[in-house]
């Protein structure tokens, strides 16, 4: 039996079969999930579709429903944040962390206005353009901020009056499963389900009729395929897929005084985060000590299991990943690269790598033009601000960029040409729920959080009424 039930239609649910869930610190199982079968996935969705039609008729009780579900989540960050640990690997106080910021996205769309407005009111008609909940939502979490991610969703899509069929990633299943659970004593039975599996299961949602909107956050790859699926239904559709995100630092910083927040805009959560910085451009007049600044931070951090006090950096988190990011890291060593720290796997049991700052690299290297997405880091250097600005631009991805500099007005200047959904200044990964995110190109499609997170679950709906 599995150690965590999916919910569906509010009651625990278990699966014939389960598949292993692993600790990235050991490399070695620790629990199970539910493995969703084909009825059950139908069972979900048909249980959304019926809670919709009452869900959506009762603002002040969505809006309640939210408040509650948050003040849930807080309450049990103790039981939340080492399961999330466990599965995920990232330490302990980032894990509770996550979980607290997940209330904290839950009470801001609880008090979030549903958008309207009157166009016309006058002796001929009243106008007025609002806006009307989509139905069920099929929502695809990964593996890297399995609650957080999962709360861009639940939040908004909620508030806006759809229910909704939740999956986790096959790699981090547990803690979702876990709230799927909790929350269940506080929605309306289908208002939230929550299901698990492999890849399968996440294209059986995708195309399956009910769902009128994909949420979806991944790769590139697996969002086209979402894409794809989403076409001969019509499904609407919100893509966070993949970033190269690139920070310019310009010849007037101060390397000495940026090279810690560079370093954990790169490295939090080892790395695995679509925002974080993957590749620094430097002028050539500071690059050394900036090399010399991160690599210093690189070699003072303590790696080591999430759930131990003082580990500030936990391992990858899983082996697909841990290989694809040793062999880049390899690839570049081979071509020249100098690995100013780090540079190789770390000698123990589970998924550990050394945190490694590259320097001496070129465009068109692997590790530099693809989402490395591991505690790697390659630092090139630049002659003029616009070759660095079309460097930067290079390539197809366009979530998020910085640029660093000790004049903010220049460097705001600099950021505004970046082709990407954020540009940041003088800091990186500042994300907040008011805040609208997405990316340019194959970064994605559409927009979350803020009130543009909410209409992006809702549809434009007119009233005309005639008065003649």
């Amino acid at each position: 039996m599995p150690d965590f039930p999916m919910t569906i239609d509010g009651a625990p649910v278990e699966a014939a079969d389960t598949f292993d869930v692993m600790n990235p610190a050991t490399g070695e199982p620790f629990a199970q999930a539910p493995d969703c079968t084909r009825q059950q996935l139908g069972l979900a969705m048909e249980s959304a579709m019926a809670a919709y039609r009452t869900w959506r008729l009762d603002e002040q009780a969505r809006r309640d429903a939210l408040l509650a579900a948050a003040d849930a989540l807080t309450a049990a960050v103790d039981d939340l944040a080492p399961v999330l640990t466990a599965e995920q690997g990232k330490p302990l106080a980032d894990a509770r962390a996550e979980v607290l910021g997940c209330g904290v996205w839950l009470r801001y769309y609880a008090g979030l206005k549903i958008p309207g407005e009157v166009i016309q009111d006058d002796e001929r008609a009243r106008i007025e353009v609002g806006r009307r909940s989509l139905g069920v939502v099929a929502a695809i979490t990964p593996w890297n901020y399995p609650l957080t991610l999962a709360s861009w969703k639940i939040a908004p899509a909620l508030m806006a009056g759809n229910t909704m069929v939740l999956k986790p990633s096959p790699y981090t299943p547990l803690s979702t499963l876990a709230v799927g659970r909790l929350l269940s004593s506080i929605l309306p039975p289908g208002v939230l389900n929550v299901v698990s599996g492999g890849n399968e299961l996440g294209a059986w949602m995708t195309a399956h009729p009910i769902p009128r909107k994909l949420s979806f956050t991944g790769s590139v790859a697996t969002g086209k395929r979402v894409a794809a699926s989403a076409v001969p239904d019509l499904k609407r559709m919100t893509l966070e897929l993949g970033g190269n995100d690139a920070a310019i630092v310009l010849d007037d910083a101060d390397p000495a005084a940026i090279a810690e927040k560079l370093f954990w805009a790169a490295f939090r959560n080892s790395g695995q985060v679509c925002t974080a910085i993957k590749r620094v451009y430097v002028s050539e007049n500071i690059y050394d000590d900036v090399v010399a600044g991160l690599a210093e931070q690189a070699r003072a951090v303590t790696v080591g299991d999430g759930a131990v006090a003082g580990t500030q950096l936990g391992p990858i988190n899983n082996e697909p990943q841990y290989d694809r990011v040793s062999g880049l890291v390899t690839d570049a060593i081979s071509r020249g690269a100098i690995a100013a720290a780090g540079g190789k796997p770390i000698d123990r049991p589970g998924y550990f790598f050394e945190p490694t700052i590259l320097a001496g690299l070129g465009d068109g290297t692997p590790i530099v033009d693809q989402e490395q997405f591991g505690p790697a880091l390659p630092i090139l250097s630049y002659r003029t601000v616009d070759e660095a600005v079309h460097r930067a631009n290079a390539g197809n991805y366009g979530l998020c960029g910085s640029v660093w500099s000790a004049d903010a007005d220049r460097a705001a200047e600099v950021a505004m040409r970046l082709e990407c959904g954020t540009a940041w200044v003088n800091t990186h990964l500042a994300l907040q729920p008011d805040q609208p995110f997405g990316g340019a190109k194959w970064s994605g499609i559409g927009v979350e959080n803020g009130p543009w997170g909410l209409e992006s679950f809702m549809e434009i709906q007119v009233l005309h009424q005639a008065k003649k």
